[in-house]
């Protein structure tokens, strides 16, 4: 018989949600202190008068951003890796997977397979092996060396087989009997029924490509292809918005004209970081429905 909740209980839900409101307080109160700081004055932003809440509204940093051809570029390159990568990388996890999770199906060769993954999942060949063999295959200063070699990632390929041999066997054994090909099967039954596990692991893939930055620095020359993240390590660490803010400020007062006379170069790193946020926190809320269906679905299983 279920009775009132104790008076007890009650303090801890509102001990427990006032602990969980304070942290997540905490966690957003850095990424104000940059969105502020990106919106403030000149004067504001190189005196650190900037807290939480803009000084000197102004969006010169943005637009300072927007005509920089290199930021624009980079931006576009992230965006093509991250279309490009994430449905060749789900195609590629649920293409292993099901063979994999299928252990009634004739597989030589299965464990060791298996094996193999993991050994690669735990160890590494090493930076400079790594970029000898890319070197061989040609993949050096090209955009596909920003997405083939990750394509299959095993930590993600082990959650999806560990979903599929959680499916129902009946729906593929009865579909088998009615003339259905495994591909039937793999693409008709199992990738439907496992949205909520491909979503999440399209999220994981998506946030992997768009916040990487060491591959482009380490394999890519070729300014013109380097992805957001690489481009805004460069620009953060070697000091260039600097010397770009000084040159876009003199060839203004030799035009006559005071364009982007608010931006700063500590400004501009925090407009950086905004814009390369912000497509994470869009993409997000539309996929957040598939992590609460992928938790509860384990419960429900009998």
């Amino acid at each position: 018989m279920v009775t009132g909740r104790r008076l007890g209980d009650r303090l801890v839900d509102v001990l427990l949600w006032s602990i969980l409101a304070l942290l997540a307080v905490l966690s957003l109160l850095p990424f104000l202190t940059v969105i502020a700081r990106s919106l403030s004055s000149f004067v504001a932003v190189t005196t650190n008068q900037v807290s939480f809440w803009p000084i000197g509204f102004n969006v010169d940093n943005y637009v300072y951003l927007m005509r920089d051809n290199w930021f624009v570029n980079a931006f576009a390159v992230s965006v093509a890796r991250v279309l490009a990568g994430v449905p060749l990388t789900l195609l590629l996890i649920v293409i292993t997977a099901y063979p994999l999770s299928q252990d009634r199906l004739h597989m030589p060769g299965r464990t060791v397979f298996k094996i193999i993954m993991l050994v690669g999942l735990l160890f590494s060949g090493g930076l400079i092996p790594i970029y000898l063999a890319y070197k061989s295959l040609g993949l050096l200063n090209h955009f596909a060396v920003l997405v083939v070699p990750g394509a299959l990632n095993i930590f993600l390929a082990i959650i999806i087989i560990n979903f599929f041999r959680g499916l129902p066997q009946e729906l593929s054994e009865s579909a088998m009997l009615d003339g259905a090909s495994h591909f039937d099967v793999l693409f008709r039954i199992f990738v439907p029924l496992s949205r909520p596990a491909l979503a999440t692991v399209a999220l994981f893939s998506a946030v992997g490509h768009w916040n990487s930055w060491f591959d482009g620095i380490v394999f890519v020359s070729r300014q013109e292809l380097w992805p957001l993240q690489s481009y805004l390590y460069v620009q953060v660490t070697t000091r260039n918005l600097n010397r770009m803010v000084e040159v876009e400020r003199n060839q203004s007062r030799q035009a006559g004209v005071l364009d982007f006379a608010q931006a700063t170069p500590e400004a501009l790193q925090a407009a950086m970081i905004v814009l390369a946020t912000v497509p994470i926190i869009l993409v997000y809320p539309f996929l957040q429905r598939y992590f609460v269906t992928g938790l509860t679905l384990g419960s429900l299983k009998g």
